[in-house]
């Protein structure tokens, strides 16, 4: 009886047992060889376990549920392989066939050693749920190329602004609220930790967040999840530093839950590979993390870098002819010392903490918390009433005595300082700067002391930033899933001016030097009339010159939905959001009214929508559709735009609109990775702020009497180009082909055309004159802080900023016995300068003493000559790397190292922009056509071959 019994229950369990029947999935691993690579841990992320493969490379999880599934496996001497799946209901065993790890590294970050996320599977092409070979963690091949060898030249793909983009850690985003970069200096030095991010390229959704057009790369740094052990790293180079030092060590997560990862590292270099640039930086990361059980764990992250570099200068070519492409005008001798006027000086560290709850087995929620804080100062010389002591201020060039043979000056003594290069003159002279602040004549009884001829000041960004943001999900079946982010920020930022050093004297006085006073009253000059009389006179550490608070609050909500049916695959994603901006004035200029106190909110409203489609042709060839169309919010830079001094909006700003969309072909099989992509990327409503010291203007405004009165010429001028429309349109395609199991080619072509597609408007406002009085369309006078220059044809002109075409063919080397050797030849062209838009309005070639008429000889044909944009030389880059790494014992060592520009090649112009000192024809014309133009454009250089020699030590 009891036997019938137990036979009874046995048959009636299995089909219960059968129904609740979990997955067991396995796979190989092999190298390139075919042969099995044991002891690889395997670890299933998210699930808090690993496990090692074996004798044979076996490798299995027993017990899974349906649903998504990514897993990473690491071994030493080979590369990193992240590949997820998905494990569907009514699945007993789930092969994932043979999983290739190849023993060379496939690239370098900063020279350090670097592993891929490959996503590749050797599984036959079997058909899954998921895009295996096309994974959101993943580089696809083109931009894994176009990172390493084109990056370091200032290659930009599809010419996007990065601002668009979204850089996150630990679920919030870095960009800045006020300008939207992102400062990479707060976690500078750090590779090792901040490495690996999980990337959605260009405008394709993201799990994370919407993004923008640039891709999302986001981040954890849970401690957890970096390998056990210790690692000391040493780097020797001869770029922007010379020395890197770091340490990290990681305990893993141990029996009672508790995981600690740590990090310190040192950059440094006395001087860098331009001239009169040092170079000091410590970097340090602490990691903590709890595991309260399977599905819940919580980190604490303390992330930041304390940092000193100084900067280096544009210069004119005819600056570079004398010098060459290492020359720097921002620094000079001061006591047997190389001192640099313009030093970046910060520390802003950053406090995390993130919950990871998996609420059932089907829905997980991510937490997280961030506040950051300190202080960035930005160094510069300033001057009162005083000649420009710059050694590349046009006065002190040849070019000007050659145009001008009646100035003061010996242009053959001239020419022979810069060609011999008396560093008395061809750099800052901070000896003669302290000689000028100790003359008698600059005594001032009323404040008891010299004032400061030349001074050095700070400008200064205080930032208080608070973050938190949540990332849910929920799988509805093993084929769809549902994602919702949410984030809030509360950005604060005082930003003003202090005194960093007086160079002898006593005080600076808090007041323009280039004030007329003709303007502001009894008041005049003052750039802050609240003070009295005797508080003008500063001294080191007081605030000069400007003073304002910036106040942001953005709100996003991100839904999101993946599915797949058939053969497709599909995400969409949106947004809502909402930004409230502020400027709070704490300096009452002496001109600008509008410069104290809170202003007026400015609110903007976001939406938006991307898409994408993957067809899967069969388990290797793939079809790709991304399409977006979304709103992004003005920076708070681009809303106030002469914020120092004003709280005047920029007129008619507006939210960005970007419409993207591309379709690839992709191949994606162990021999062969290839990605064929067209796109098209249409921008409107570009703000842009520039900043400069402007010459013949011709600015006017209306007197009492409504007639026309000229505005001081010669000034500090703020140049808004408001509601520029851009168009990226172009065909990129990466290839990468193992010709052997050890030779690996590859290859890179990007072909683009990115033009301004209309004519937007330029504003300016001058320091000179605070108010215009102008007629408005009904006659009457108006008085505003900026006045319309008019339109600026840039129709069908180039952007600047990137080369529009690039190639790239390399050959890469992996031996069994664990070394390589590459190289890789890089060509760019079709790179131009951004053009100047003030040039390019009516006012440039409009003679002001007869208005609507031109000036005499100006054609259509004469402008067209004369406004060429400026289009910078193409160049090729050979490029070699090289690396070993040794198991001893139970201790890993690696030896890596690049050359960039192996043939020195120094023609190669990076960046820079057309000068606009002269804004009207006559003058301009009377330059250019000189032979030895002034104010030419102004150029940044490759600096010529580099190094990065890296030595690695794990234990």
């Amino acid at each position: 009886m009891i036997k019938k019994l137990s036979l009874i229950s046995l048959f009636t369990l299995l089909p219960a047992s059968y129904y609740f029947a979990q997955t067991t999935v396995f796979a190989y691993l092999k190298d390139a060889d075919g042969k099995p690579v044991e002891q690889a841990n395997v670890d299933l992320k998210g699930a808090g376990n690993d496990v090692k493969a074996d004798k044979i490379g076996y490798f299995q999880f027993a017990d899974l549920m349906p649903g998504h599934y990514q897993i990473m496996v690491t071994k030493s001497n080979f590369e990193t392989k992240i590949f997820e799946f998905d494990v569907t209901t009514n699945e007993k065993r789930k092969d994932l066939g043979v999983i290739t790890l190849y023993s060379a590294l496939n690239g370098a970050d900063q020279g350090l050693a670097i592993v891929e996320d490959s996503g590749e599977s050797d599984s036959g092409g079997a058909q899954q749920t998921a895009t295996v070979g096309l994974l959101q963690s993943s580089q696809d091949v083109f931009n894994r190329i176009a990172s390493f060898d084109l990056g370091p030249y200032w290659f930009r793909p599809r010419g996007i602004d990065s601002r668009t983009g979204e850089n996150m850690i630990n679920g919030v985003s870095m960009a800045g609220a006020d300008n939207g970069d992102v400062d990479f200096s707060t976690w500078g030095g750090l590779n090792e930790i901040t490495r690996y991010p999980e990337i959605a390229t260009n405008h394709a959704p993201s799990e994370y967040a919407f993004g923008g057009a640039t891709g999302v790369f986001y981040k954890n740094t849970k401690a957890s999840e970096y390998r056990k052990g210790s690692q000391l790293t040493y780097s020797l180079t001869n770029r922007n530093y010379t020395n890197r030092l770091s340490y990290r060590f990681s305990s893993g997560m141990n029996k009672n839950g508790w995981a600690f990862t740590g990090m310190i590292a040192r950059r440094w270099a006395q001087e860098g590979i331009q001239d009169g640039t040092a170079y000091d930086a410590y970097s340090g990361y602490l990691g903590i993390e709890k595991k309260f059980s399977d599905r819940h764990t919580m980190t604490f992250n303390a992330i930041g870098s304390k940092y000193a570099r100084s900067s280096s200068s544009p210069s004119t070519q005819e600056v570079y002819d004398f010098r060459g492409v290492h020359y720097n005008s921002y620094w000079g001798w001061q006591n047997g010392d190389k001192r640099n006027e313009r030093v970046k000086r910060g520390f802003q560290p950053m406090f995390q903490l993130q919950d990871f709850w998996k609420i059932n087995k089907n829905s997980q929620l991510w937490t997280s918390v961030s506040y950051q804080f300190g202080k960035e100062y930005s160094s510069r010389l300033d001057w009162y009433r005083a000649p420009n002591p710059s050694p590349t201020y046009y006065r002190n060039l040849p070019s000007w005595f050659k145009n001008n043979p009646n100035s003061q000056g010996d242009l053959d003594l001239l020419t022979n300082w810069w060609t011999n290069n008396d560093q008395a003159h061809t750099q800052i002279n901070w000896d003669n700067l302290y000689t000028a602040n100790r003359s008698e004549n600059l005594y001032r009884p009323e404040f008891g002391g010299k004032r400061a001829a030349y001074f050095l000041v700070d400008d200064v960004k205080d930032d208080k930033v608070l973050n938190v943001a949540t990332h849910y999900t929920y799988n509805f079946s093993d084929t769809s899933r549902f994602i919702l982010n949410l984030s809030y920020q509360n950005y604060r930022s005082e930003q003003y001016r202090e005194v960093n050093d007086l160079l002898g004297a006593d005080f600076a006085l808090n007041m323009d030097p280039f004030a007329n006073n003709l303007t502001g009253g009894n008041t005049w000059g003052k750039f802050n009339t609240r003070e009295s009389d005797a508080d003008v006179a500063k001294r080191k550490g007081d605030k000069i010159g400007y003073d304002y608070i910036f106040r942001r609050q953005e709100f996003k909500v991100n839904p999101a939905f993946k599915f797949s049916t058939g053969k497709f695959d599909v995400f969409v994603s949106g947004l809502f959001g909402y930004t409230n901006n502020n400027r709070e004035g704490k300096f009452q200029h002496y001109l600008y009214e509008s410069s104290y106190g809170k202003g007026e909110d400015k609110n903007f409203w976001n939406v938006g929508v991307k898409g994408q489609v993957t067809y899967r042709i069969n388990g290797r060839n793939f079809l790709v559709y991304n399409g977006a169309y979304f709103s992004q919010s003005p920076f708070l830079n681009d809303i106030y735009f002469n914020t120092r001094v004003s709280g005047v909006t920029t007129p008619g700003i507006k939210n960005v609109v970007i419409d993207a969309n591309d379709l690839s072909y992709v191949i994606s099989t162990p021999i062969i990775k290839l990605r064929l992509t067209g796109y098209l990327v249409n921008t409107q409503n570009e703000t842009s702020v520039q900043r400069y010291f402007a010459q013949g203007v011709k600015l006017t405004t209306l007197d009492e009497n409504g007639g026309q009165a000229p505005v001081q010429d010669g000034a500090f001028i703020t140049q808004v180009l408001a509601g520029a429309n851009k168009r990226n349109m172009g065909v990129e395609l990466g290839a990468q082909v193992k010709l052997t199991p050890t030779l690996t080619a590859s290859g890179l072509l990007s072909l683009g055309q990115y033009t301004y597609t209309n004519n937007p408007t330029v504003y300016f406002a001058s320091d000179a004159v605070g108010t215009f009085r102008e007629l408005d369309g009904n006659g009457n006078i108006v008085s505003r802080s900026y006045t319309n220059m008019g339109e600026a044809t840039l129709k069908n002109y180039r952007q600047g900023g990137t080369p529009q075409e690039a190639y790239t063919l390399g050959l890469r080397y992996s031996s069994p016995k664990y070394w390589w050797l590459g190289a890789t030849w890089n060509y760019f062209g079709h790179s131009f300068l951004d053009p100047s838009p003030v040039t390019r309005t009516a006012r440039f070639y409009t003679n002001p003493t007869t208005p609507g008429v031109p000036y005499d000889g100006v054609s259509p044909e004469e402008l067209a000559r004369v406004l060429t944009p400026t289009k910078l030389p193409s160049a090729f880059f050979l490029n070699v790397n090289a690396g070993k790494s040794w198991m001893i014992g139970k201790y890993y060592v690696l030896v890596s190292g690049s050359v960039n520009n192996l043939l020195n090649n120094r023609n190669y112009i990076t960046g820079g922009f057309e000068q606009t000192r002269n804004v009207n024809y006559n003058d301009y014309t009377k330059d250019y056509d000189s032979g030895n133009m002034v104010f030419a454009p102004k150029y940044w250089y490759n600096q010529g071959r580099s190094y990065f020699v890296n030595l690695q030590f794990r234990f």
